[in-house]
């Protein structure tokens, strides 16, 4: 594989469109990253709407990911979101010579709420603790995606366990969550790997605080510096 600095693919989570990570692109290319590295990657249930014969595994939504995405001349980070770090995870340990670091981001699915009732009563928790200033962007991106997809997504997201599949991941794995976040709390966090918990945001940190998410995504062991880059603060 070649030796030059990975590229950055990052996947918007459960019904969020690429504009849900614009924030956070912003602040790595401001940090030194070139833009050219960096593909944010929309995908059914996940900015996309979902045709009635698509599946909703993730396991099948990460070869998705890598026939369409991940070119086998690059080495990846990849960033997940939410329900999408499953998908980066299962990508990770399907691609072991092409994804070099994973990052996942508020990840899913803490298997003690995987039932619908305690689900949602950690995502109706977590809207408390988000900024109201997103709602407006956060229904654009919900109608694009649409409320169908989401729970048909969901409910096959939630029964796929993102521990089992990180036995298998031989890459560097970074956890990052908001300090607020009730749906991926901090002890599951650091069950599933190093884990930073930033000072500020809930859930939906990629949309809030992308300047906080941008500086941990940099100091992963596979980004930190590469080819002896510093990148700014």
């Amino acid at each position: 594989m070649p030796g030059s600095d990975p590229h950055l693919l990052l996947v918007p989570g459960l019904g969020l469109t690429a504009a849900a990570w614009e924030p956070t692109v912003r602040e790595l290319v401001r940090r030194g990253v070139d833009p050219a590295r960096v593909t944010v990657m929309p995908m059914q249930g996940y900015g996309q709407p979902l045709d009635p014969a698509d599946s909703t595994v993730p396991r099948d939504a990460a070869r998705r990911l890598l026939d369409t995405a991940v070119r086998p001349d690059r080495e990846y980070v990849l960033v997940g979101h939410s329900c999408s770090s499953q998908i980066v995870a299962h990508a990770a340990a399907l691609a072991p010579e092409r994804v070099v670091g994973l990052v996942l981001v508020g990840p899913t699915q803490d298997p003690r709420a995987a039932a619908w009732p305690r689900l949602a009563g950690r995502w109706i928790a977590n809207l408390g603790r988000e900024t109201p200033r997103q709602l407006p962007s956060l229904l654009r991106q919900y109608r694009r995606t649409t409320v169908r997809s989401i729970f048909r997504t969901m409910d096959t997201a939630r029964h796929d366990r993102i521990d089992e599949t990180l036995a298998d991941v031989r890459c560097p794995v970074l956890v990052v969550r908001g300090v607020h976040d009730r749906i991926a709390p901090d002890d599951w966090c650091r069950a599933l790997g190093p884990s930073v918990t930033l000072s500020g945001g809930a859930h939906m940190v990629p949309i809030t605080d992308g300047a906080l998410l941008a500086a941990e995504v940099l100091r992963h062991p596979a980004l930190a510096a590469p080819s002896g880059r510093v990148p700014r603060p």
